[in-house]
């Protein structure tokens, strides 16, 4: 059922959006608190997740430091968009869960009103445009301090989010073809039987991976890689201004857990509860069942930063545009030729996917049991920059030219004279070690 909102007056609207502020920000909170200590367990080493009781005086701490620490400004810097940046990309971040409905019907001082801020019939459009938007606090913030760092963060930061951006919006459009609506009440009523991350799977698997790289997550954190652009486009930012940007980054992984939850997992509904519990889905209990929804996105973020490794960025871009990209409007497709047929043909939405899913299942294990031609593992040769053939495992001399140059692919480094010289003592160490043993024996 959608969302009602005859009853609805200023102030509870006034009420739901102090609501909602309140929310993100302490789940930003339990967000920084939980993460190091599921880090700390997953990768086995103490750290700030035990100073203190639980850890949590170390919250306090930074805090208080990003607060008190001395807030500077570029003299280079273009002042008004240096400053808009951070506001714009935390602002942005605070609008997402307007939309996001955190359970049904409810009676808030005699007033019957939806447990969700606002809604209209093309909600999901509003969630697609305010991401994009807050591209503008990134962007603005690389390129506003003329600086070569923060500009190379937020160029990779933009390419990062338009390239993941698509294969999202193609997973999205999914959802909107089996649900018929982009109302995200709509959207939740429409899984009350079925949740669409099983009735089409691949657009749901295809949404986390995008989610994940869209709020630049390991092992999508290419924009703000420590070991090559420190911060990324943060680098020129200190104090409060630095954590209006570390605040919207938070926040955005809520963003895009919720509204997963909401398009994928039925959002406040759960229907394993409601299968032996007929109240489970009505009054206050389902916001409880979509928070926890959330959460478990979020733990699952959290434990995937400890134990993947960051891609290489052109491996990145590719995955995105060369895989990604090409299989999200292949199954759009074919998720367009499914509603289509269900008009004519008669059959449920639930036995074409089955069948479907059948058919691909069959493809992976074919793939799997066909074997493919055997590769040539052997180099090829290379030709250097001068022209010259470079024959693979060739020996070169570094200090030929007077100066050492490092081995082109395909050449190797003759071994140091320190090597050398420790392979000879351990040589001679070899020869003379058992003649001692013998003169040792012939003594006693």
């Amino acid at each position: 059922m959608v969302a009602d909102f005859s009853q609805e007056t200023w102030w509870l609207s006034v009420l739901k959006a102090v609501f909602i502020l309140v929310f993100l920000i302490l789940s930003v909170i339990m967000a920084i608190w939980a993460e190091r200590r599921v880090l700390a367990r997953v990768q086995t080493r103490p750290g700030p997740n035990v100073n203190g009781p639980l850890g949590i005086p170390q919250l306090i701490a930074d805090a208080t430091k990003l607060i008190l620490k001395e807030d500077f400004w570029l003299a280079g810097a273009e002042k008004l968009s240096y400053m808009l940046a951070p506001l714009i990309a935390a602002f942005s971040a605070f609008m997402v869960f307007a939309i996001i409905p955190f359970g049904p019907q409810v009676s808030i001082l005699g007033h019957s009103t939806p447990l969700q801020l606002t809604d209209f019939p093309v909600a999901v459009l509003y969630v697609l445009a305010i991401s994009s938007f807050g591209i503008y606090g990134i962007i603005l913030g690389g390129w506003s301090t003329h600086s070569t760092y923060p500009l190379l963060g937020a160029v990779r930061s933009a390419a990062q989010v338009i390239s993941y951006e698509l294969s999202m919006s193609l997973a999205i459009l999914s959802v909107f073809l089996v649900s018929s609506t982009m109302s995200t009440s709509g959207i939740v009523a429409s899984q009350t039987t079925l949740w669409w991350a099983l009735g089409i799977a691949p657009s749901f698997i295809i949404y986390v991976i995008s989610m994940v790289a869209e709020v630049n997550r390991l092992p999508f954190d290419l924009p703000e890689a420590e070991g090559e652009l420190v911060a990324g486009h943060m680098v020129e930012y200190s104090s409060m201004k630095f954590a209006w940007y570390f605040l919207g980054e938070y926040i955005n992984m809520f963003n895009v857990s919720a509204v997963c939850v909401t398009l994928f997992l039925g959002g406040w509904r759960s229907f394993v509860l409601a299968s032996f519990w007929p109240g489970a889905n009505e009054g206050w209990w389902p916001m409880l069942w979509f928070i926890g929804k959330v959460w478990l996105l979020m733990l699952a973020m959290i434990v995937t930063r400890g134990t993947l490794v960051r891609f290489r960025y052109d491996h990145f871009m590719a995955f995105g545009w060369k895989f990604l990209i090409p299989v999200a409007l292949a199954w759009f497709v074919m998720v367009a030729l499914v509603q289509g047929s269900r008009s004519f043909s008669g059959l449920s939405f639930q036995a074409i996917m089955v069948v479907i899913s059948g058919v691909l299942l069959v493809s992976l294990i074919l793939m799997f049991l066909i074997p493919g031609g055997e590769e040539d593992d052997s180099p090829e040769p290379l030709l250097a920059a001068d022209g010259t053939l470079i024959v693979p495992g060739e020996e070169i001399d570094a200090f030929a030219g007077g100066f050492p140059v490092p081995p082109l692919p395909g050449q190797t480094l003759p071994p140091s004279p320190r090597q050398v010289r420790r392979e000879e003592q351990l040589v001679a160490q070899a020869q003379t070690t058992p003649d001692v043993a013998v003169q040792e024996g012939t003594d006693d």
